[in-house]
């Protein structure tokens, strides 16, 4: 996930770090160093946590900070890792790729920390990827999809890449909903937003669809997209793929294209999780959107004990970042079981690399960039309410 803040100041800031990034990806194992070689000491172990809990990502950050909260406690209540109870060191990054990159200089700073979880989005990721090559700390980021985000050496992600669940939306515009003609609308500036739109694009032209209409905006959270929907209803396109975010697409983009008449299918990717409704919420139906777990999968006992625990535990229904942040920490706690009592970072990473996970938000294996190659769920928006539409599975 990935969300704009103070556009140039934050891109140039991620930039200026990524400068710093040692080179290569590989899956196997890396060589070992004074960082690499820290380990965990005492009776517990020490996971860092780097997440936006302010700012305007701050509900994804919480919920998956939520996540990681209750997979330590369910970890601690049966013994905790080889042992030892483990206990959380969560900073918050204010969204900011400096503030990102300070906190988790401190946590990479204190060598009983064996593993980070986060960050929360893709520009802080960024940030924080360069400084886990140089620490030699893995980092195991719930959310953050970006495709430029380099991953594979010390830094792996829980969620698939933005251009994967691109690619998937327009299989499932194309095999499932039926259309012929599509339209594009996105972000310019925003990485995420034009990333899974471009992906989208050129899977759908590949599947032989009608890219009929393509707009953009200048950032990812402006407030009035009439002028271009009108162009897109004007298109004819059945379908409109308009990859923003929950606070975006909720009260301004969807309910714009209902009023310019526009009355054909919109989608979305992860996020859309979360949609912030406002006024009629019949206008929210033929809505999709692609996303990482659904809580009416019956299928997998994962996921039902996984949502039992949550609601006793903070009386709510968890969220997608909730069950990515769960997901990540079970990651880490498999790596540390595999790498031994006496686990370095060095250890721990290398038992992340390439490493099969069964867990709330899928089943998979970690691909040689870093990225698992997971199912995609799918999502639908019926009165003001997401339900589970079908499971899209990799090709």
């Amino acid at each position: 996930m990935n969300v704009k803040f103070s556009t140039k100041f934050v891109a140039a800031s991620a930039a200026a770090v990524m400068a710093l990034s040692l080179a290569g990806c590989s899956g196997g194992s890396m060589d070992d160093s004074s960082s690499s070689s820290a380990k965990a000491s005492g009776d517990s172990i020490t996971i860092g946590t780097v997440t936006t809990n302010s700012g305007t990502a701050a509900a994804y950050g919480e919920a998956e900070v939520k996540g990681f909260e209750l997979a330590v406690s369910e970890i601690n209540a049966k013994g905790g890792i080889n042992g030892k109870k483990v206990k959380l060191e969560s900073m918050d990054d204010k969204g900011d790729a400096t503030e990102a990159s300070n906190a988790y200089n401190k946590l990479a700073g204190d060598n009983n920390v064996l593993a980070v979880a986060g960050p929360t989005i893709s520009a802080t990721t960024a940030a924080v990827a360069p400084l886990a090559d140089q620490s030699k700390l893995v980092t195991i980021a719930p959310a953050a999809t970006s495709d430029s985000i380099e991953t594979g050496n010390y830094l792996f992600r829980t969620c698939f890449k933005d251009s994967y669940q691109g690619e998937v939306a327009a299989r499932f515009a194309a095999e499932n909903l039926k259309v012929k003609k599509v339209a594009v609308l996105y972000g310019t500036g925003d990485p995420y937003s034009s990333g899974v739109g471009e992906a989208f694009a050129k899977a759908a032209e590949k599947l032989g669809l009608e890219v009929v209409d393509k707009e953009s905006s200048s950032s990812a959270d402006d407030t009035e997209y009439s002028a271009q929907l009108q162009k897109i209803q004007a298109s004819g396109a059945e379908l409109l793929y308009a990859p923003y975010y929950y606070s975006v697409a909720g009260p301004y983009i969807i309910p714009q294209a209902r009023s310019v008449g526009f009355e054909g299918y919109v989608m979305g990717p992860d996020g859309y999780d979360g949609l912030k409704l406002t006024g009629d919420k019949s206008q929210y139906n033929k809505t999709y959107y692609t996303t990482h777990y659904s809580a009416d999968d019956n299928t997998n006992t994962k996921v039902q004990d996984f949502i039992k625990s949550y609601k006793s535990k903070n009386n709510a229904e968890p969220n997608t970042f909730a069950a990515l942040g769960y997901d990540t920490i079970y990651m880490i706690k498999q790596a540390i079981e595999k790498a031994g009592e006496n686990a370095t970072r060095e250890d721990v990473r290398n038992a992340v690399a390439g490493m099969t996970f069964d867990g709330v938000t899928g089943k998979f294996t970690m691909d040689k960039s870093g990225s698992p190659t997971k199912s995609v769920t799918v999502l639908e928006m019926k009165d003001g309410k997401p339900v589970y539409n079908t499971t899209v599975q990799p090709k």
